[in-house]
C-alpha cells in the first residue's frame, strides 16, 4: 500500500495534488519513483495490517489500494476503514471480473483500475479523484507552495522566483516540491535519500550533498538572499530567515 501526502511525509498519499498511500503492488518501487516525480509524496507498505494502521493513523489525500494483500486482503482493509475514515481511495489490482469491481465501489472504493494500465491513466484518475474531492469541498494540499518571493507550482511542474523561472531537473523539483512541503522542519540526509531517490542513505555517497548544492545555485545564489539553510549535525530546512 502506499501512500501520497501534501506535506512530504509522504504516506498514505502525498502530492502536488493530493498525497497518496500504496499497498503491495508488483511495482511498487516502479510507482513510487513515477508518483514521486509526478510530486506526490508516497509511503507504501506491502500488508494489510500494516496498511490499516498506516491508513488510519496517517494524513492522507488519497490511498492507493491492492485487493490482493497478505494480512488482511483489500476488500476487508477498506470495510474496516470506512467505519472511520471518508479519504478518497483508488483500488488498483490485477482482479478483473465485473463482480470484483462492483465489491470494490460497493466497499468503499473512489474508483478500480485494473492491472496492467498505463501510467498516465493512473495520474489522469488520481487527478480526477482530486477534482471531485475540491468539487465537493474538500480540503486538499494546494497546487501552489509559495515561501517569500519563492513559487512552485505543482500541476505545472514550474518554478520561479522574483517571477524569474527556475529551469530544474525532475528530481531537483522533487527535492524542492519536498523542501517546500516541509517549510521550518530540518530534513536530514538520510531522509532526503528516502524521500526522493527511494534508497537508504549510504555515508560513502554525496548524492545528497551534490543535489543540494546544484539547488542552491540555482534557486539561491542567483537571488542573494538564501531560502535554503544547513542546519550542522541535523540536515537542511526550507525557511526565510530575516537579515
Amino acid at each position: 500500500m502506499a501512500r501520497c501526502t501534501p506535506e512530504a511525509n509522504a504516506r498514505v498519499c502525498e502530492r502536488s495534488t493530493p498525497s497518496l498511500a500504496i499497498s503491495r503492488l508488483h511495482r511498487t518501487v516502479y510507482l513510487r519513483k513515477g508518483l514521486g516525480e509526478a510530486g506526490h509524496l508516497v509511503d507504501t507498505v506491502h500488508n494489510g495490517v500494516d496498511g490499516l494502521h498506516m491508513a488510519l493513523e496517517g494524513n492522507y489525500d488519497l490511498l492507493i489500494l491492492d485487493a490482493m494483500l497478505p494480512g488482511i486482503d483489500g476488500f476487508s482493509l477498506l470495510t474496516a476503514f470506512r467505519k472511520s475514515r471518508q479519504t478518497s481511495v483508488l483500488m488498483l489490482t490485477a482482479r478483473v471480473s465485473v463482480e470484483d469491481r462492483v465489491l470494490g465501489l460497493q466497499t468503499g472504493a473512489d474508483d478500480y483500475l485494473v492491472k496492467p494500465f498505463a501510467f498516465s491513466e493512473l495520474t489522469a484518475r488520481i487527478d480526477a479523484i482530486a477534482r471531485r474531492a475540491r468539487s465537493n469541498g474538500e480540503t486538499l494540499e494546494p497546487t501552489q507552495l509559495r515561501l517569500a518571493d519563492l513559487e512552485v507550482d505543482l500541476i505545472k511542474r514550474k518554478a520561479t522566483r522574483a517571477g524569474q523561472r527556475i529551469d530544474l531537473t525532475a528530481k531537483e523539483f522533487q527535492l524542492l516540491t519536498l523542501f517546500m512541503r516541509r517549510q521550518g522542519g530540518v530534513l536530514s540526509r538520510t531522509q532526503l535519500a528516502e524521500l526522493v531517490w527511494d534508497m537508504n542513505f549510504d555515508s560513502e555517497t554525496n548524492v545528497v550533498e551534490v543535489a543540494i548544492r546544484r539547488l542552491r545555485s540555482k534557486m539561491d545564489v542567483p537571488f542573494g538572499v538564501p531560502l535554503l539553510h544547513t542546519v550542522r549535525g541535523m540536515g537542511y530546512v526550507m525557511e526565510e530567515r530575516l537579515p
